[in-house]
């Protein structure tokens, strides 16, 4: 195989497209509540992973605190981001209400979970640098 044809498990190829597509996003709870608990972040990626699984995307990584929480995922092209964004913000809130409904209502009120997400457009590097930091990690991402 020829060095420019090595395989990448970040590169999808398709018959007409080659892509790399990465997105990072920050969904932080309605009034920046600090309603997440470690559990509840455990359970929140666990559900956002089987969600990625249905869209045929891969969670890269994931962290948060008290009052947010901040996914990286890559998806494929076919895959619109807003539908995979509302699609992680709606079960994601559904479950964890319905799992952890007490304590949820300590903080929540009014049938909402997240605020409007926001993304940024900071480059893939500095996105894997922050979240890493975050982990405390210090190897690359595969």
């Amino acid at each position: 195989m020829s060095p420019r044809r090595e395989s990448d498990p970040d590169v999808r190829r398709g018959r007409a497209v080659v892509c790399r597509l990465h997105a990072h996003v920050v969904f932080i709870p309605r009034y920046r509540r600090k309603v997440f608990t470690d559990e509840m972040r455990r359970r929140c990626e666990a559900i956002m992973i089987e969600v990625c699984d249905d869209f045929g995307a891969v969670l890269v990584e994931f962290n948060g605190e008290h009052d947010h929480v901040h996914p990286l995922v890559r998806h494929p092209p076919k895959v619109a981001l807003p539908v995979l964004v509302n699609s992680l913000k709606g079960v994601s809130a559904r479950l964890l209400r319905k799992e952890f409904g007490p304590h949820v209502r300590q903080y929540l009120w009014g049938g909402r979970f997240w605020s409007p997400s926001s993304c940024g457009g900071a480059s893939l590097s500095i996105v894997k640098e922050y979240v890493e930091h975050r982990n405390g990690r210090t190897d690359p991402l595969t």
